[in-house]
């Protein structure tokens, strides 16, 4: 199954509720991904631009995407990004077949 690394910032309002009630969102993170097929492999917070970061196993784009929509639809965060990683065999399957792609830069004239 494929692996996400999401990112993901609180609100302000979600930070005051937290440190009245604080509360472990692993088990929360765990059930969305669940729901889809999925599995949790890490929560994580921490310092900078964004708040805390999650790795994810989804089977698919599309269950992926219908946990980040709900996450987001919730409006306890204020940014949430994710991405799709590759195993290093897809990345040097990929670059075996950027080989016969015919790219041509912006303004170049083949």
């Amino acid at each position: 199954m494929p692996l996400y690394l999401s990112r993901f910032s609180y609100t302000p309002e979600t930070w005051a509720r937290l440190i009245v009630h604080p509360e472990d969102r692993t088990k929360a993170a765990e059930s969305y991904i669940k729901s889809v097929g999925g599995k949790l492999h890490g929560f994580w917070y921490a310092f900078g631009t964004h708040d805390g970061y999650s790795l994810w196993e989804a089977p698919d784009n599309v269950s992926m995407a219908a946990v980040a929509l709900a996450i987001s639809g919730g409006g306890a965060l204020s940014s949430f990004e994710t991405t799709v990683l590759l195993t290093v065999d897809e990345t040097l399957d990929a670059l075996r077949r950027a080989e016969r792609v015919q790219y041509r830069p912006p303004g170049v004239e083949r």
